[in-house]
């Protein structure tokens, strides 16, 4: 992005309008595959202290075209309630993308809500891949525990996963959680051995930089290739121990992004978190609007900006 381009889009900010970032490049690298086709989500996680229908509300008004399920949401009553239970039928899948696609929102990603190791792990995550496929919910969300698992365990569901997933027309994708799969490397390592287009990795910079206190731009470039999506959280060590949002934290997502933005796949970009450091969580939903409006301008902004910019 240039001068000029940069200061017309911050003037875009301070008088209200949204940017317009330029689309991505319609003619590829030479020599190289087509533009990646990101698509910039919202979860509904950030939302988690508000109903579900009041985050489906709020990220479809901060400009989001696509969400992400995860996890519960305080509905009335005042308990947490799950997004969508692990034994729920297939249908209830259904009837919720429905509802999101009446909201103007489609959905790209869901948490599966258990660790590959656990002792029922490969029976729900067996039905969380069937939800995903009733509901047309492309990718379904794993990670390990933050004190490590069992990487030969791992690989043997993994890989009966593969032919369930490809059946039902889903990626599963592992990502960063501290433990012997805290980087995207391991979880590469994992996938590589796993070998089935299927059963992919997810990126979450934030964790890697986070939980292992790790730089995450040598960490990808050792994992871009298995790469299909992203969690996004920023981080910051400084001056306090802190996920946040994207652009509020330590990490340069320009060269985050960029060994994946002509990968001529589609690729959801998810915001997980949308905080900014220092201040309270926000106790008003519109705050929380406020934040994901910010989030998903600027990542528009760094990815229009690598795909359209002639880059070394």
């Amino acid at each position: 992005m240039d001068r000029r381009t940069f200061l017309a889009a911050g003037a875009a900010l301070a008088s209200g309008s949204q940017p317009q970032p330029k689309g991505p490049a319609t003619e590829p690298p030479k020599g190289g595959p087509a533009a990646t086709k990101f698509l910039v989500a919202c979860m509904t996680l950030p939302y988690a202290r508000f109903p579900l229908a009041r985050a489906l509300k709020g990220i479809q008004a901060a400009g989001y075209k696509y969400v992400a399920w995860g996890t519960t949401h305080v509905e009335e009553g005042g308990a947490p309630v799950p997004v969508l239970a692990a034994d729920a039928p297939p249908d209830k899948a259904k009837e919720l993308a429905a509802r999101c696609k009446d909201v103007g929102l489609e959905t790209v990603m869901m948490f599966s809500g258990v660790y590959p190791e656990a002792k029922d792990g490969l029976e729900v995550l067996t039905h969380r891949v069937k939800q995903a496929g009733a509901a047309g919910v492309p990718q379904v969300l794993t990670f390990g525990h933050t004190k490590g698992g069992d990487r030969k365990v791992w690989v043997e569901r993994l890989k009966a996963l593969g032919p369930v997933a490809r059946d039902h027309n889903v990626t599963l994708v592992v990502k960063q959680h501290g433990g012997d799969t805290g980087t995207g490397e391991a979880c590469a390592g994992i996938t590589r051995e796993v070998d089935h287009p299927n059963v992919k990795v997810n990126y979450d910079a934030g964790n890697v930089l986070d939980y292992l206190d790790k730089d995450p731009i040598p960490d990808i470039k050792a994992c871009a290739a298995e790469v299909r999506s992203f969690c996004i959280k920023d981080h910051r060590n400084w001056p306090r121990d802190e996920d946040c949002g994207p652009g509020f934290g330590e990490i340069d997502h320009y060269k985050l992004l960029a060994p994946v933005a002509f990968t001529g796949l589609t690729i959801p970009v998810a915001c997980e978190n949308i905080s900014v450091p220092l201040l309270p969580r926000p106790d008003k939903p519109e705050d929380v609007d406020a934040n994901a409006k910010r989030a998903r301008e600027y990542l528009e902004l760094v990815l229009g900006g690598l795909q359209t910019a002639k880059l070394p």
